[in-house]
């Protein structure tokens, strides 16, 4: 029962945290008429009152940005989301996020806000490492990932003893590179090093804004520490056409692979529409932070009743 005292620890910590630089902790609903359109999350869904189809949130990413819109300032959340199909060592249908967006900071910002967190979390200062998508895939398998071809990602996973990958990534590339990153470079990651890789290629900014470089490249981060993935982070994205775009562009696919057609979240692109402040946000993984702290093994080690047991 230690890890029950090392949650709420933790939760202190994150509060205090924030309460000291003025960030406001919110609470937004878990049930939502809308889901998240992104190929690979799946929401649950469960009937509400006059037989309205609701959602579990998979984060509580939209109902912020719509409080961010509304003129909330910068704030976090400590948060329960939900995603179907997803059990294993790091993973659980029901678990916990850490939200926040910082409203006027860049990138660099909300990273350096993010190491001075982990740092408190982990009551030790911690080697840092900033690369980009590019340098750290091409440096650990020689592969570009701005130009490489799915049949490219696909082919150097067979030359691996993997030719399955060809159908669990299901004909998209941000699947290829999600499954070369997973397979072949995050294992590699130099242990007690946080890495904060940037850049990501274009395909893969569904929720960022781009930058103005070539190669276009998403305005986002991800952390990765010895060898388990933190964090997602954005430059969030502020034009709601765009959004719309974005989000039609994955229900069409959806429906191209058989998936459950989902609706989009009117409200957030209408908050979208009004004005967005320019911020930047993060999730967090509170289960896997824990596991980190904690050095247990799985992330059932760190949950009060996993879902086997709930």
């Amino acid at each position: 029962m230690a890890f029950l005292q090392t949650r709420a620890e933790l939760y202190q910590t994150i509060r205090l945290f924030f309460a000291e630089k003025n960030v406001l902790e919110v609470e937004t609903p878990v049930l939502s008429a809308a889901a998240s359109c992104d190929l690979n999350l799946e929401s649950f869904s469960t009937m509400c009152v006059a037989d309205q189809l609701m959602y579990l949130q998979t984060s509580p990413e939209f109902a912020m940005k719509r409080l961010l819109a509304a003129g909330s300032g910068s704030i976090y959340q400590i948060a329960k989301s939900f995603r179907q199909s997803e059990r294993g060592r790091f993973h659980n249908p029901e678990f916990t996020l850490l939200e926040w967006y910082r409203v006027g900071f860049s990138l660099p910002d909300l990273m350096e806000e993010m190491v001075e967190l982990l740092m408190l979390c982990f009551g030790q200062n911690l080697a840092f490492r900033t690369v980009t998508y590019q340098q750290i895939v091409q440096q650990l398998t020689g592969l570009n990932p701005h130009r490489a071809t799915l049949s490219e990602l696909m082919e150097y996973a067979a030359n691996q003893g993997h030719p399955e990958a060809v159908t669990i990534c299901d004909g998209k590339l941000s699947n290829g590179l999600d499954y070369v990153f997973s397979q072949y470079v995050q294992p590699k990651l130099k242990k007690e090093i946080v890495y904060f890789v940037t850049d990501y290629p274009e395909c893969m900014a569904m929720l960022s804004k781009l930058s103005g470089t070539q190669p276009v490249t998403a305005n986002r981060f991800e952390v990765y520490f010895n060898n388990v993935e933190l964090a997602n982070g954005y430059e969030e994205l502020t034009d709601a056409v765009e959004q719309k775009k974005r989000f039609q562009d994955e229900l069409t696919e959806r429906q191209q692979v058989g998936l459950a057609n989902v609706p989009m979240d009117e409200n957030l692109l209408a908050a979208l529409a009004h004005g967005l402040p320019d911020c930047s946000g993060v999730a967090l993984g509170l289960d896997r932070l824990l596991m980190l702290m904690t050095d247990a093994k799985s992330i059932d080690d760190v949950l009060t009743f996993p879902i086997d047991r709930a």
